[in-house]
């Protein structure tokens, strides 16, 4: 495969130079490719560059309004909510991840909900915000219909993904992000753009069938992960990210991917807690005696050590885009 090298600059600048070509305002583009070049360093392509022409479409044909400013409603002492006004979801996200710093290390304990929300990216990319600043971070997230209850055949969730990051003594924070699908959505769209196939057990067609086909994928359902009590754990999602926000439910939401319908008005639910509080200071040092427990046995590793891999050697080398995707998004600039 044919590739284009770009540096993580030139990468952000393309991306807010479509985005705002689009009918995106230029902080919320900002904001957008940051967000998109860090999954694609970090090697989640499915939510990274790949992505653009989308979002492009959808700020150009208002399903996604590109100059929505989030409203911050404060709830409670430790509870906020955040509209994002059928924009973007990063631009709300970073308000509420900004707030609830301050916010958690006041109470203790903090939790944000995002409603009329859109795709969120990487989840751990949120959280892991917060762990920067010497916090726990959670996030829960649903999307447009994707999975079927256990049992049935037509798509009720999306993917719903979750993440965790927590503060380490001397290391970047340990991150756990993942989709509660088998693989992310993302990776099937990714497949069905290049023409390749899909591994066996990912997905089913619309008729309910296992597929290795990734466009009869996408027009079908992916499975989750652990079966039963995967789909179980999709539900818990599904309650804490749309209706403790009061955002759509999956099999209410409008494709992440067309730009035809109305906004997909999601929702995403954040807690920020500071260990501290709980542990008296103790979390870290008890944090690195587990993790050592866990790497001292031969052939382990932390969650997150490919990604942290991934990004150094973005920032030293750039990033690798392959050619056709690259001459897509040359070709949205104009």
């Amino acid at each position: 495969m044919n590739t284009v090298s770009l540096t993580l600059a030139d990468a952000r600048s393309l991306a807010t130079r479509i985005l705002v070509r689009h009918d995106t305002g230029a902080t919320n583009a900002e904001c957008v490719a940051r967000a998109l070049v860090a999954a694609e360093a970090d090697g989640q392509r499915g939510h990274g560059l790949s992505r653009l022409p989308s979002y492009a479409a959808q700020a150009a044909s208002g399903k996604v309004d590109g100059h929505a400013v989030p409203q911050l409603e404060q709830s409670a002492d430790a509870a906020l909510r955040v509209d994002a006004g059928n924009g973007f979801a990063f631009p709300a996200l970073a308000m509420a991840v900004d707030r609830l710093s301050s916010r958690a290390k006041k109470t203790g304990i903090a939790a944000a909900a995002v409603y009329r929300s859109h795709h969120f990216g990487q989840a751990g990319y949120h959280v892991e915000q917060l762990a920067a600043q010497g916090l726990i971070g959670l996030a829960f997230g649903n999307s447009p219909k994707a999975i079927a209850p256990w049992g049935g055949s037509q798509g009720v969730f999306g993917t719903n993904p979750i993440a965790f990051a927590a503060p380490r003594q001397s290391e970047p924070p340990l991150l756990i992000d993942l989709s509660l699908s088998k693989v992310a959505r993302g990776k099937v769209m990714l497949a069905a753009k290049q023409g390749e196939p899909i591994p066996e057990g990912w997905a089913l067609d619309s008729l309910g069938q296992p597929t290795t086909d990734a466009e009869a994928a996408m027009q079908g359902t992916m499975l989750p992960m652990g079966d039963a009590k995967g789909a179980a754990l999709v539900l818990m999602v599904e309650i804490l990210a749309a209706a403790l926000t009061g955002a759509r439910f999956g099999f209410e939401a409008a494709s992440f991917f067309s730009a035809d319908g109305k906004s997909p008005g999601v929702g995403q639910f954040l807690v920020a807690i500071d260990p501290a509080v709980f542990s008296g200071d103790t979390f870290t040092l008890r944090l690195e005696t587990l993790l050592e427990a866990i790497l001292q046995q031969p052939g382990t590793r932390l969650p997150g050590t490919r990604r942290l891999a991934l990004r150094a050697q973005a920032a030293r080398e750039g990033l690798a885009v392959p050619e056709s995707l690259f001459d897509e998004l040359q070709a949205l600039t104009g």
